[in-house]
């Protein structure tokens, strides 16, 4: 349907809204491919930096120039002849012309200024026919060019204002210089430019960043200016992009006569789509993890920032992976992008190991140490109730037979001093409770009782467990005391002795489970982020954002460490182990920016580390001790490097006598072992 031109000169002022990202730009974008006529774009996001940083804001006059500067600007200055903003005017083909014009006016000038008094007399131009058409045609050609000359200076003049005249202490300025509004000072200009423009659409992009709604009204007003002057013969329509929220109620209204509602095509339910859209115009689908996709999408609900990670992205992995090997972890590198992209000052921060993120990083080892505080308080609080219950199971046996106790006496006669089950083995009513029968006591269905003067009478107690506790016997209350006694024991101690072995693991623990151990301790760091600060959370609690983010913020290159030695380090920082004959160039360096805790772990088993360890024993003797205490410990999972080894280490010999010392029971251990190869490798060295 098309409108109608009566109600479209209706609406000068229109405004097309929609939140954040909600793809305003690509709809004028679109809009402008299929509008015939000229349109002049106007956007304001040079401001931004200024108005996002602390305690900058911009003022509506700057705001006021930046829309003047780019509407009279935007045009071409051959178009706006008499503009007071002179511009540089590039000299097109006419002006050879001109040039041309001026060296033959001046001499003409000059030749008609030699004969002044012949012109004066009259004598010059006679005779006045074609054989005097020399004098003639010169004497016209210099009036005309002199009248040409004469008429550019006074249009040129028309361009020039008095803006200041200054004698020493005495300044004159304009009475307009003082005034607010930069728009309504130069409203001249802006007709002046409409009238020689063919402009009859203008869009304002990117004005509600700085919540003024001042602004709108000068515009609305210039807007009314414009369309009612006498030399705009078109209607001049002014298009904002705004947000929803820019004004209250129903201000809006006053400001447009007509509003375009925009509805979002992303949110934070629907971004998985456009992130997987993307991933699939780049061909990453393969390397990246659909449920890493899925997860960190929910905080990403700008189309252009998701492009914009995609985009780098691809040109990340080119320029990291440039000698085709994918040892990066495209996970980590797309979270490294979208830190990049959402939190870019940060990020920039990091290079300099500053910023939110290089303190979570640098609090490794404080966090280490608190976990040891975690787990040593723990272990301490467990040995202590482990004390405790070892002291209360006796008790809680004691009370048991008291209870049984009470209710035997409950059964026997007045006067009766001792009592017996089988009339051989008497015990006194006192020392029932510690007695060595008393279980049979206690189980027998008939006792014998004797009194102070001797006499003995049989007692029936056969439903004494009964009514003591119907359901359970005696035994088996007692059985169960025991039993949770020993169970809770058994517990405790296999809990000590985990949290023992998480204090030693501590070391090699991942970022990620450090700051879940201690996340009451970085919840400030947390709150530095801002409000995206749930993303971030997300990012290193996750463990996409780790220490490892150097190796996908910067080239690598070749100095001290060979592009095989970055490799190594690339994969034990993954926390994959590299098969034992990996090839190092340059293995003292490798061990320089290797951890120590990375001793303790199978990343150490490397031919070519090891050969360089136990080649300079004084010098590595704390990296020896904590290679041969794995060794020793995880005997049956080192035999593949053991084998290795013994192919092509140069310190075999060296190897197994330090392993002799650091494992008592290598012998037994190597006979005993079901790699044959490696078994009878070592037998022989140790024969």
């Amino acid at each position: 349907m098309r409108p109608n031109p009566h109600e479209t000169t209706k609406n000068p002022n229109i405004a097309l809204t929609g939140p954040y990202g909600s793809g305003k730009s690509s709809i004028i974008q679109s809009f402008l491919k299929k509008y015939r006529r000229p349109a002049l774009h106007i956007s304001l996001a040079a401001f931004f930096p200024e108005a996002d940083s602390e305690g900058g804001e911009v003022s509506r006059q700057e705001i006021e120039r930046s829309i003047l500067q780019q509407m009279l600007y935007g045009a071409d200055a051959n178009k706006l002849p008499l503009s007071r903003f002179k511009r540089i005017q590039s000299p097109g083909f006419g002006a050879m012309f001109k040039s041309l014009y001026i060296v033959l006016g001046v001499p003409a000038i000059w030749y008609v200024f030699q004969h002044r008094e012949g012109i004066i007399d009259g004598s010059f131009f006679i005779p006045f026919a074609l054989s005097n058409g020399v004098n003639l045609g010169v004497f016209a050609f210099a009036v005309i060019f002199l009248w040409v000359t004469l008429h550019h200076f006074y249009v040129v003049s028309f361009g020039l204002s008095l803006k200041s005249i200054s004698l020493k202490d005495v300044e004159i300025k304009p009475t307009h210089d003082d005034q607010a509004s930069i728009l309504n000072r130069h409203l001249d200009e802006i007709i002046y430019f409409f009238q020689s423009t063919n402009y009859d659409l203008v869009i304002i992009e990117d004005i509600d960043r700085f919540n003024d709604a001042e602004i709108f009204v000068t515009l609305r007003e210039i807007n009314s200016l414009v369309n009612k002057n006498a030399g705009v013969k078109r209607t001049i329509r002014f298009l904002y992009a705004l947000r929803d929220d820019m004004f209250v109620n129903t201000e809006r209204t006053k400001f447009f006569e007509f509003i375009i509602p925009v509805i979002p095509i992303i949110n934070t339910s629907n971004s998985i789509d456009m992130v997987l859209k993307q991933g699939s115009r780049l061909q990453l689908d393969g390397r990246l993890d659909r449920q890493f996709l899925r997860e960190v999408s929910r905080y990403l609900n700008d189309l252009r920032l998701i492009q914009n990670i995609f985009n780098e992205y691809a040109i990340y992995v080119a320029n990291l992976e440039a000698d085709g090997e994918s040892l990066l972890d495209a996970n980590k590198l797309l979270a490294i992008l979208i830190y990049k992209n959402v939190y870019p000052s940060d990020f920039e921060q990091l290079h300099r190991g500053a910023g939110n993120l290089a303190k979570i990083l640098n609090r490794q080892e404080e966090l280490i140490r608190l976990g040891e505080a975690t787990y040593r308080a723990e272990i301490t609080e467990l040995e202590r109730r482990l004390e405790v219950a070892e002291r209360q199971t006796p008790s809680g046996l004691r009370e048991l037979r008291q209870i049984y106790s009470m209710a035997l006496i409950e059964k026997l006669s007045a006067n009766v001093i001792s009592v017996s089950h089988d009339q051989r083995t008497w015990t006194a009513l006192p020392q029932l409770l510690n007695h060595d029968v008393f279980e049979k006591l206690i189980e027998a269905p008939r006792l014998f009782q004797r009194h102070a003067n001797g006499n003995q009478q049989a007692v029936d107690v056969s439903k004494l467990q009964s009514e003591v506790n119907s359901p359970k016997p005696y035994l088996q209350r007692k059985k169960e005391i025991e039993s949770k006694a020993a169970d809770e024991k058994d517990k405790s101690l296999r809990k000590i002795r985990d949290l023992r072995e998480k204090v030693t693991a501590l070391r090699t623990t991942k970022l990620k489970e450090l700051l879940r151990l201690n996340a009451d301790h970085v919840q400030d760091l947390f709150e530095n982020f801002g409000e995206n600060g749930e993303l971030a959370r997300f990012l290193i609690l996750e463990g996409h954002l780790d220490d490892t983010y150097y190796q996908y913020t910067s080239l690598f290159h070749s100095g001290r460490l060979s592009p095989n030695d970055n490799k190594f380090l690339i994969q034990i920082r993954a926390f994959s182990t590299p098969e034992p004959s990996f090839s190092i160039d340059n293995p003292k360096e490798v061990i320089a920016e290797m951890r120590d805790e990375d001793f303790r772990q199978s990343y150490v088993l490397n031919v070519k580390l090891v050969d360089t360890l136990l080649s300079n024993r004084s010098r590595y003797f704390d990296q020896m001790q904590m290679l041969f205490e794995y060794l020793s410990s995880e005997f049956y999972n080192c035999e593949d490097f053991f084998d290795a080894y013994y192919t092509s280490g140069r310190h075999v010999v060296d190897l197994v006598s330090g392993l002799v010392k650091a494992c008592k029971a290598l012998v037994p251990t190597v006979i005993a072992s079901p790699n044959n190869i490696g078994s009878s490798s070592f037998h022989v060295d140790l024969a």
